[in-house]
């Protein structure tokens, strides 16, 4: 992950005083409901008309995303490119290639 983008969440957050508020019950409330505010562009259309209609909004909400797990990812100390090498490590023994 990029340290510049990880620094900016950072100061953003630390100039507001909204550390208080970010433990990791409360980022991965809020990471949660992000996901659902992504989601709820999708409802009712098919996959095609929601990104065509509602490709921006799209976007913020990914980037709320993000944001919020940079924040969870910073409280409870995780590297998130090594917890991402990890996980694909562990994605790829659990889902082999097929070669058949």
């Amino acid at each position: 992950m990029n340290q510049e983008i990880i620094d900016l969440v950072n100061e953003f957050r630390e100039e507001r005083n909204w550390n208080q508020f970010h433990n990791p019950k409360d980022l991965s409330l809020s990471l949660n409901l992000e996901a659902a505010e992504l989601l709820e562009n999708f409802q009712w259309l098919s996959s095609e008309e929601a990104v065509i209609k509602n490709r921006q909004n799209i976007a913020e909400e990914l980037a709320d995303i993000f944001i919020y797990g940079i924040q969870l990812a910073e409280e409870m100390d995780f590297n998130i490119e090594e917890i991402i090498k990890m996980k694909m490590k562990l994605n790829a023994e659990k889902y082999p290639i097929n070669n058949h």
